[in-house]
């Protein structure tokens, strides 16, 4: 009987090389498909990634250089002041809009609406009376434009400093007096109340006075009283003996 032929070094060689190729090739396989699988990442959620809408800016008043009819305006104006007529021309019969002079008050003035004029011939008077959008001004906010305001009906350059704030006929106003390229007398006032602006000049005190009386203006605060002595404290001091 022949025997199994007997294995030689080299096919045993060959055996363990193609053994050794065989696991080679499945760690690679193996690395190669892990390398290949998605990673997991976190999703944010949907609603966090779609922008919400922006916010839409508030539009800014702008200055109005036309002029409509207002009759609520124009009914506040008297037509005699004094025993003077007023003259309260129709919008077409001037050629100033709210944005002409809304320029001389400034953030106030772009809300400026509606613009009336009215004036007596003898003794001159000059009145601008304006119609303002929500909010209504303050008198308060009328100081930064009053150096504008005297210079816009004929005063010499810009001064703040001859305004005052004053109670006059039971209202409360801006006035100043005129200077060297007014008339003499001359007295300016402005004012503000319930969404409606005056800007007035004069050259009679009583004619300014009457005119102002017949406009809507804040009433003047009413001032303390200086409190009392107590009829106790009264008592004790006539008691007291007066020095000799």
């Amino acid at each position: 009987m022949i025997g199994a032929p007997m294995q030689t070094h080299r096919s045993a060689a060959a055996r363990l090389s193609r053994s050794s190729t065989t696991v080679l090739s499945l760690l690679v396989a193996a690395a190669v498909a892990a390398c290949s699988a998605p990673t997991p990442t976190a999703t944010a959620p949907l609603e966090s990634l779609t922008p919400g809408p922006s916010p839409t800016p508030t539009p800014l008043p702008t200055p109005l250089f036309s002029n409509s009819p207002d009759a609520a305006l124009t009914a506040l104006i008297p037509t005699v002041i004094a025993g003077h007529p007023v003259v309260v021309p129709a919008i077409t019969e001037f050629g100033l809009t709210p944005g002409d002079i809304g320029e001389v008050y400034g953030e106030l003035g772009l809300r400026f609406r509606a613009l009336q004029v009215a004036f007596i011939e003898r003794p001159r008077l000059s009145l601008y009376a304006v119609h303002m959008a929500p909010p209504d001004a303050t008198m308060q906010q009328l100081e930064p434009y009053l150096a504008a305001a005297g210079e816009y009906v004929g005063i010499a350059g810009l001064h703040r400093e001859p305004w005052t704030l004053q109670p006059i006929g039971g209202r409360l106003v801006w006035a100043r007096q005129g200077d060297g390229a007014t008339l003499p007398g001359t007295a300016l006032y402005t004012w503000t109340t319930g969404g409606y602006l005056f800007l007035m000049i004069g050259v009679d005190q009583p004619q300014n006075l009457a005119m102002l009386a017949a406009l809507p203006a804040e009433p003047a605060p009413t001032p303390t009283p200086a409190p009392s002595l107590s009829p106790g404290a009264s008592g004790s001091q006539a008691a007291s003996p007066s020095p000799t």
